[in-house]
């Protein structure tokens, strides 16, 4: 690959709209950033690509119309009880435990301060780079957070990602390293992306090395069902987390806490549910429940020095759609874990979901800034001054109500 520009997950994607936008969910490779920074306190952010529907994780069973608005998502299995008025989706039966042990909370109706044109590549470069809006920023939150701490090192060098991870590029050294996973294509799916762009010459050659960090193509039969081989690719694609090894990942980040690192962060992908979300988002669950597992497995007594946060950009409509989904939304929800935090609460201000309670009529109102929950771990775990988060780290921000998540 030496002498070619490398191709960038958004420059790759954005080409690739004829696929539908659940492209925009789904990175190439999920390589894992890592630091090593002084102290005892870990911090793993894990950002959900997709935008995950804050309302199914975290169901508002006490709020009167709920079910109403979601007749198909609000039936089925019942969800787990946490405080009288949110009831967590039942995909993440083994995680619920934590509930009880102070281990796992969530934030509901936040956002970033993104709005409006509800595009994945836009938000995830919002909520990554910790800025109020887009201005081109090419850094990330964790790496402005990093220079920011003393005597903060590069991590023991790894192989270098094909996707570098917004949110911890920037002046301060990191380390990256990638699974040894490939973009999840077949050959078919292969196949018909070299036809789909066979016309183009310019998106034919990006496609074409793209396709070949996948490795060459077998054998060379024509594909003559492309709507079929489209079908099989987009299920791949759906499925390209668990392909990408989300509990190797999870495991290896674990290994490396247990040594200098201090700080991590990686990327889980499914979560754009247009359709079909109830099957959907319990496989991207079970995903995200897998990684908290696993890192609390590997990490041993050190869990209770560790923070984890997962954040999406943006949430999903407040009523399901004709096909039993939803679509992009504004005020969402996070997920916390770990043996550091505050937990068994519902941190945030409920908007509720009445017609005027909701966001141009459509979505989840968001009543708060998800950067301030980024900001309270980092000034709870490695003592960040409120000037430090509100000018440099995420510029914009006001801490004043920042919630005390760690413990």
């Amino acid at each position: 690959m030496q002498g070619k520009t490398p191709l960038s997950r958004r420059s790759f994607l954005a080409r690739s709209g004829a696929l539908g936008c659940s492209l925009a969910a789904a990175p190439l490779l999920t390589p894992i950033a890592l630091a090593a920074v002084p102290g005892e306190q870990r911090l793993v952010v894990i950002i959900l690509r997709g935008a995950m529907d804050g309302l199914d994780l975290l169901r508002p069973v006490g709020e009167a119309g709920y079910a109403a608005m979601r007749p198909s998502l609000a039936s089925g299995e019942a969800p787990l009880e946490l405080d009288g008025f949110f009831a967590l989706h039942p995909a993440l039966d083994q995680l619920h435990p934590l509930w009880a042990r102070g281990e796992l909370a969530f934030a509901h109706a936040v956002s970033t301060p993104y709005r409006d044109k509800r595009s994945h590549f836009d938000g995830q470069d919002i909520l990554e780079s910790g800025a109020a809006a887009l201005n081109g920023q090419r850094d990330g939150w964790l790496n402005r957070a990093l220079g920011e701490l003393p005597d903060t090192r590069l991590r023991t060098g790894f192989a270098v990602g094909r996707e570098e991870l917004l949110i911890l590029a920037g002046e301060v050294p990191v380390s990256h390293w990638a699974p040894d996973a490939a973009l999840a294509l077949t050959p078919q799916s292969q196949l018909l992306l070299r036809h789909m762009y066979r016309d183009a010459p310019l998106f034919a050659a990006s496609m074409d090395e793209a396709i070949s960090l996948t490795g060459s193509l077998e054998g060379g039969a024509m594909v003559e069902d492309y709507s079929a081989a489209r079908a099989a690719m987009m299920e791949s694609i759906q499925g390209g987390s668990r392909n990408q090894g989300v509990a190797k990942i999870a495991r290896f980040t674990a290994e490396q806490l247990l040594g200098e690192t201090r700080i991590a962060s990686f990327s889980i992908n499914g979560w754009d549910t247009h359709a079909n979300q109830k099957r959907a988002l319990a496989r991207a669950l079970r995903e995200l429940q897998s990684a908290i597992l696993t890192l609390k497995q590997t990490l041993g007594p050190v869990w209770q020095q560790t923070t984890i946060l997962a954040m999406t950009e943006f949430g999903r409509t407040a009523r399901e759609n004709g096909t039993g989904g939803t679509d992009h939304g504004t005020g969402g929800a996070m997920v916390m874990a770990g043996g550091a935090i505050n937990g068994a609460k519902v941190y945030g201000q409920w908007p509720g979901l009445g017609e005027l309670d909701l966001y141009q009529g459509r979505d989840l109102m968001a009543t708060g800034d998800i950067r301030a929950y980024g900001g309270a771990a980092l000034a709870g775990l490695f003592g960040l001054k409120a000037s430090a988060l509100e000018t440099r780290v995420f510029p914009g921000l006001d801490m004043g109500d920042a919630p005390q998540i760690i413990a």
